[in-house]
């Protein structure tokens, strides 16, 4: 079992994400106000609150969001459920669409740190059914 440690937005592609501690999810598009939810399998990205802890005690300052994750969830390694894994959260559902993305030249955090985690680390999701998801909400693998 997980629980959401944040909930993170951004209104304009190419901008931070950041920490809005709650988030409408909207069947088949995303988050409402983030900037890549849409008709594409990408909607949702989910990065481990474990994965970012151990990156900042590489020296790694970094907010909630900076990796363009939607929802921090504790509990769980991401990258070694299979696509397909589908996730529910206070009534909303989603369902695992991609592991890993190929990372953007020169972002930020790779500029700082020779490293990124989330083109390794974070995973994609549809949403199949929405709702409100909050931080502190248990986050659990449905299937």
């Amino acid at each position: 079992m997980g629980k959401v440690m944040a909930v993170c937005i951004s209104e304009k592609k190419g901008t931070q994400k950041y920490n809005v501690h709650q988030a409408d999810f909207i069947e088949d598009w995303g988050l409402s106000g983030d900037a890549h939810a849409g008709k594409w399998h990408r909607q949702v990205s989910l990065l481990s609150w474990e994965k970012i802890e151990e990156f900042r005690r590489r020296g790694a300052d970094v907010a909630l969001g900076a990796f363009g994750e939607n929802i921090v969830v504790s509990g769980y390694d991401f990258k070694a459920l299979p696509v397909g894994t589908r996730f529910a959260c206070n009534g909303v559902e989603l369902e695992l669409t991609q592991i890993g993305k190929e990372c953007h030249n020169g972002c930020e955090i790779f500029k700082k740190m020779g490293d990124c985690i989330m083109p390794r680390e974070g995973v994609f999701c549809k949403v199949l059914r929405g709702g409100t998801i909050h931080e502190g909400d248990e986050f659990v693998i449905a299937q």
